[in-house]
């Protein structure tokens, strides 16, 4: 057979689609015979080394699955050349090293590298143990060349084969792993096509949404989807289809009834090589959590919203910071709710602030146990207010209190109108029991005949106005500590000459001045026009009698706030009095008749002033309230009441 027959037949060896190691043993045989040489051999080569993989003929060293270094082979050169490398005398052939002579001792060699998509793969080679008598022709190396080439093709084909197959039980066995996953699983797992079309849907479809999964199957998802989530869904899916995995998207299904059911989709692409050829993803319902959240914001809005002051303290920070205070809790103390959080509530206390009501709630936190009291706190602008603080401890799982709840109330009201009320108790007791006893001795000297005329009735006139006019102050104390306050815009000109009309007395020839010198009302209620002629009917009765006594009454801006101030020439105000006043204490008007100084700090506290009685050569009684420009809503202006006494 000549070399073209030769060639012919090499080709035939690899049409043939069946075993590989078949083929290239039958090349390999083709060749011996062809090349008239003992030796036919495929190698490997990887990282310097040179492996035999098939060969034919008898050789100690060239056998399948024989290695050595590839200096000291043959082949070194092979995989250096383009094209093919022969041997006609080895022993004397410069590109044989000396080391492969040794390690071989073959006379005559003809090889070719073995290419592959990968790159050079080994090669294949022919040799003889005896030197060759003439050189290797053209045709000859062009057969191994051409054998090296196709032995190449057939590597590439196996391996791609390997590859599909490997892919192919890869795919197989990850889908069996899916869908035993999918099929237990309560999540709905589910397959698409790139058409949108339902491949596979796990059994939890039918538990989730009513449908039978198996009838899913073939319909595309936008069919079950609410009109609502439609183009998120699209554009999500486009977004899968492109290589991108969504996660964490919520959409609205229609069940089996016509119902809706939310559901959280996490989708990833179907590769088939670099090809995305599908989309697999989960459903989990989330309705009951929608609805949890739902409820939650519910509550955090109710929270938010209340009147109730609300805070949150971390208990796990020595320091117990604040971690949320709601708009209530604002509202209460006058404070922006985000300059409160980082703070211990401590920022709150004064100096009027009761030491054991802060060592109750103390002892309380430290126990781990709810607590409740009232306390005398301060409000961003400096006002002290009664704050009823009750905090509730709450556990983690692991029973550790890691935040206190506090509700704050502002009971300066409640606490007002109770001291009010023990104080008409103690006044009236104490007066009317005092003076009730003048009048038993008046009475037991009209029986006896002992009348000294109009000096006794004169006695009995007195002590009888004194009684009404207590009673009467008492009255009005109480009406006013059952009416609600309501703030509005007065007029200072109006509200000072309104008091001095209510006070004036005829027979008094004292002179009222008058001087205004603010162009702002007083956010106030109307019963300050009663404080106001109060305080001027004392300057009336305690200034200097005669032509030249003198009453002031002042208006005059300070700040955010308008003073009043009604100034008599009198001897001044008593201390008790005074410090009634200042301090608060009840005992003082025990042997003073001072309800009227209370009655007006009364009013002035209740919406957010402050009164204050000092002796200046005379008497100077001082209110501060709240100033107001026309422009201004009253609501922005006005002030929540303050303790009865600061």
């Amino acid at each position: 057979m000549n070399a073209s027959g030769y060639r012919e037949s090499l080709y035939e060896a690899f049409t043939d689609t069946g075993d590989v190691d078949s083929q290239v043993a039958d090349a390999l045989a083709l060749g011996t015979e062809y090349l008239s040489l003992g030796l036919g051999f495929l190698t490997r080569i990887d990282d310097g080394t040179q492996e035999i993989v098939q060969s034919v003929g008898d050789h100690d060293r060239i056998r399948p699955g024989e290695t050595c270094p590839l200096d000291r082979a043959y082949c070194q050169r092979t995989v250096e050349v383009k094209g093919s490398l022969a041997v006609q005398h080895a022993g004397s052939s410069p590109v044989v090293p000396t080391r492969a002579l040794r390690t071989f001792d073959l006379g005559t060699y003809v090889g070719a590298r073995v290419e592959v998509e990968r790159g050079v793969y080994g090669t294949v080679c022919f040799a003889d143990e005896s030197a060759r008598d003439t050189p290797f022709s053209e045709a000859e190396q062009l057969f191994v060349e051409l054998l090296a080439k196709l032995v190449g093709r057939a590597i590439e084909r196996r391996d791609h084969e390997r590859e599909l197959r490997e892919r192919a039980d890869r795919l197989a066995r990850e889908k069996r792993r899916f869908e035993g996953i999918a099929e237990n699983s309560f999540d709905i797992i589910f397959r698409l096509d790139p058409n949108a079309r339902f491949t596979y849907v796990s059994a939890a479809a039918e538990r989730v949404l009513g449908y039978d999964p198996d009838a899913l199957v073939g319909s595309t998802f936008t069919d079950h989807l609410h009109e609502s989530s439609a183009d998120d869904a699209t554009a999500a899916y486009s977004s899968v289809l492109d290589g991108e995995a969504v996660e964490g998207l919520e959409l609205a299904f229609l069940d089996a009834d016509g119902g809706t059911v939310a559901l959280e989709v996490n989708t990833t692409p179907i590769r088939d090589g670099g090809e995305v050829v599908g989309v697999q993803g989960v459903g989990r319902d989330v309705s009951a959590r929608k609805e949890r959240e739902r409820e939650l914001r519910l509550k955090n809005r109710a929270m938010d919203e209340a009147e109730t002051g609300i805070s949150l303290v971390d208990n796990t920070d020595p320091e117990r910071p604040l971690v949320y205070v709601n708009e209530g809790f604002g509202r209460v103390t006058g404070y922006d709710p985000e300059e409160m959080l980082g703070r211990n509530c401590r920022f709150l206390q004064g100096e009027a602030t009761d030491p054991d009501a802060v060592a109750t709630l103390r002892a309380g936190i430290e126990a781990n146990e709810a607590v409740s009291t009232e306390v005398v706190n301060y409000r961003a602008d400096g006002s002290p207010f009664w704050n009823r603080v009750r905090l509730n401890p709450i556990e983690n799982d692991a029973g550790r209190v890691t935040h206190y709840l506090g509700f704050q109330d502002d009971v300066t009201e409640r606490r007002r109108t109770a001291r009010l009320q023990a104080l008409l108790n103690r006044v009236l007791r104490h007066n009317l029991r005092n003076d009730i006893v003048p009048f038993l001795g008046y009475g037991e000297m009209l029986r006896r005949g002992e009348d000294r005329g109009v000096d006794l009735g004169a006695r009995i006139e007195d002590s009888a106005e004194k009684l009404v006019a207590l009673s009467d102050k008492a009255r009005d104390l109480d009406e006013c500590a059952r009416r609600d306050p309501a703030h509005e815009r007065l007029d200072v000109t109006e509200l000072v000459a309104g008091a001095v009309d209510d006070a004036r007395d005829g027979d008094r020839r004292a002179r009222i001045e008058q001087r205004i010198e603010t162009d702002r009302g007083i956010c106030a209620g109307a019963e300050l026009r009663r404080a106001l002629a109060e305080l001027v009917e004392n300057a009336l009765e305690h200034g200097v009698d005669g032509p030249e006594a003198r009453v002031e009454i002042a208006a005059a801006d300070d700040g955010d706030w308008v003073e009043l101030t009604v100034t008599d020439d009198g001897p001044g105000i008593g201390a008790m009095e005074s410090a009634a006043v200042e301090s608060g204490r009840e005992t003082a008007l025990e042997h003073g008749s001072g309800l009227g100084l209370w009655l007006v700090n009364w009013i002035v506290t209740r919406y957010g002033g402050s009164f204050q009685v000092e002796a200046d050569g005379g008497t100077v009684a001082r209110i501060r309230l709240p100033g107001i420009d026309d422009e201004t809503p009253v609501e922005a202006v006005a002030r929540p009441p303050t303790v009865l006494f600061h």
